[in-house]
């Protein structure tokens, strides 16, 4: 099961591993009171662990910096996940209105694939590799159904998004007197 995005804050009963980035750009995990490197912290991500990035003089949060620092190291190094379509039209929403719905958008569809892609490792456990491949490379009714509740769940949570924008829209609008 994932954790949310409140548990990898600190919300959690869980203690939250910290990494100090030094002035020199090295990652001291406190934990293990080592230097790590960038390729740990995103073994760390793998491993779903809890942890924080601080930086070590002003204990300024730098944990998303490192995160993209990742994505971007992954994004150059071989087959990438964003098309330049894809990452124009991210940028276009920054600054835009609807920048606070598209991040929890985006947030809902990827933990929604993520719920999917969980179970269906859960259904395929045992499975060699070669039979795994021929699975998904023939439409199964099985995957069919899967990529159906996906779209469904996907369309759900952009239902939810206009459903939420419409009232913000009608509260603004009373708030200054006036009524749809």
């Amino acid at each position: 099961m994932q954790k949310s995005k409140a548990d990898a804050h600190g919300s959690s009963p869980e203690a939250v591993r910290v990494i100090k980035k030094y002035p020199n750009r090295r990652l001291y995990d406190t934990d293990t009171s080592s230097y790590i490197t960038l390729a740990e912290v995103k073994s760390l991500v793998m491993d779903n662990e809890h942890f924080v990035v601080r930086d070590a003089k002003t204990n300024e949060d730098l944990t998303r910096s490192i995160l993209l620092q990742i994505i971007l190291e992954e994004e150059t190094a071989g087959v990438p996940i964003f098309t330049e379509q894809v990452l124009a039209n991210i940028i276009r929403f920054y600054g835009h209105a609807m920048q606070d719905f598209m991040g929890a958008y985006l947030e809902k569809n990827v933990q929604i694939f993520m719920d999917l892609q969980a179970k269906m490792a859960e259904q395929s456990k045992g499975l060699n590799p070669e039979v795994w491949k021929q699975f998904m490379n023939v439409q199964s009714p099985m995957m069919q159904g899967m990529m159906g509740t996906y779209l469904e769940q996907s369309r759900s949570a952009f239902t939810q998004m206009q459903e939420q924008m419409q009232k913000n829209s009608e509260q603004m609008l009373a708030a200054f007197g006036l009524k749809r």
